[in-house]
C-alpha cells in the first residue's frame, strides 16, 4: 500500500476536524483517496458534514451596495494579506465602491470589473496604487449582483467580514433585515448554513449523499431494516430542515422556524447570498508538530 503523505492527513484532519490517527487510517483504508476517506470518517464518527466549506484563510472585507429604490444590490470579497490592513479605511472604502460599480455596471466576472474605468484609470490601476501605498497585495475575490422587482435587504456583520443579501417580498425593511442577519448568524463558526431557500431546491444529488452516509451509520446500530429506513428517512428529514432557510430555526426566536416568522408576516424569501471572507481559502495556523511526532512514532 502507498505511503499516506501527511500532507493529505493534515488536509483530511482539517475537513473533518479528527485526530490525525484517524484520519491516517481512513486514507490507507481508501487507498489515499480523500473524498472516500471523509465518507469512511463521517460514517465511523457520526460527523454531521465536512468543516472544509468554514475553514478561514484570507484576510479582506466584503463590500456591500444597494440601490436607492432597493430593487438593486452588490457583494463584493476584496482580499489582503492581514487583519491589519483588512481594517485600513481606504482598503474598506475601495470594496464598497467596487460593490457600487458591480451594482451599476453589470460585469460579467472579475476581469470586466478590473477593466471599468475609475478615477481617471481603471479597477486594475486603482488596486496597484493601493498596493503601492499599503505595501501588501490585494485581490479581487468574487461578486455577486442581485436585480429585483421584489425588495432587498442587507446586512454586515463582524467587521465587515460576513455580508448579506436577501431578496424578498411583503413585510416591511425590518422582515428583511431579520432574515438577513439570520443568515449572518449561520456563518458564525459551528453553526450550519443553509443551502437554499426550501426542501424542493435541495440538489438531488446532495440528498442522495447525505442518505447514502445515514443509511451506512444505521445500519451499523444492527437493528431491523425497516427499522434503519424510518430512521434514515428521519435523519433526512432532519437534515433539510437544517440546511434550507426556511426549516431553520429563527435566530430571534428558536421557538419558530424562519417559515413560520415570514408566514407571520406575510412575506416571503425568493434568493439569499452570504460571503465570509477566505472562506474556502486556506492560511493554516495550527501547529501540528506534536501530532506529526506522534504519527509517526505509531
Amino acid at each position: 500500500m502507498a505511503e499516506i503523505a501527511a500532507s493529505m492527513v493534515m488536509e483530511l484532519r482539517s475537513r473533518t476536524g479528527l485526530g490525525m490517527m484517524e484520519c491516517k487510517k481512513a486514507l490507507a483504508e481508501t487507498g489515499g483517496d480523500m473524498a472516500k476517506a471523509e465518507d469512511l470518517l463521517r460514517i465511523k464518527s457520526g460527523a454531521k458534514a465536512s468543516k472544509a466549506a468554514g475553514r478561514v484563510a484570507a484576510e479582506g472585507v466584503v463590500g456591500i451596495h444597494r440601490s436607492a429604490d432597493g430593487r438593486t444590490a452588490a457583494i463584493v470579497e476584496v482580499n489582503c494579506e492581514t487583519d491589519f490592513v483588512a481594517r485600513n479605511e481606504d482598503f474598506i472604502a475601495f470594496a464598497k465602491r467596487l460593490a457600487e460599480l458591480v451594482a451599476a455596471k453589470a460585469p460579467a466576472d472579475v476581469a470586466a470589473l478590473s477593466a471599468l474605468p475609475l478615477d481617471g484609470g481603471s479597477v486594475e490601476t486603482v488596486r496597484q496604487a493601493l498596493v503601492q501605498k499599503i505595501g501588501e497585495n490585494l485581490s479581487i475575490r468574487r461578486f455577486q449582483r442581485f436585480s429585483t422587482p421584489a425588495k432587498l435587504a442587507t446586512y454586515l456583520h463582524g467587521g465587515s467580514r460576513i455580508g448579506v443579501i436577501v431578496e424578498y417580498d411583503g413585510g416591511d425593511e425590518s422582515v428583511g433585515k431579520d432574515v438577513a442577519m439570520h443568515v449572518a448568524a449561520s456563518g458564525a463558526p459551528g453553526a450550519v448554513r443553509p443551502v437554499c431557500v426550501s426542501k424542493d431546491q435541495v440538489p438531488a444529488e446532495l440528498i442522495a449523499k447525505e442518505r447514502e452516509i445515514f443509511s451506512a451509520q444505521a445500519a451499523e446500530s444492527g437493528k431491523p431494516a425497516e427499522i434503519v429506513a424510518r430512521m434514515v428517512d428521519g435523519r433526512i428529514a432532519k437534515f433539510l430542515g437544517e440546511v434550507t432557510l426556511l426549516g431553520q430555526p429563527f435566530v430571534k426566536n428558536p421557538d419558530e422556524t424562519v417559515e413560520k416568522f415570514l408566514k407571520s408576516k406575510s412575506a416571503t424569501v425568493q434568493a439569499f447570498t452570504m460571503y465570509v471572507v477566505g472562506e474556502g481559502l486556506e492560511k493554516r495556523k495550527d501547529d501540528f508538530a506534536a501530532e506529526v511526532a506522534a504519527m509517526a512514532k505509531a
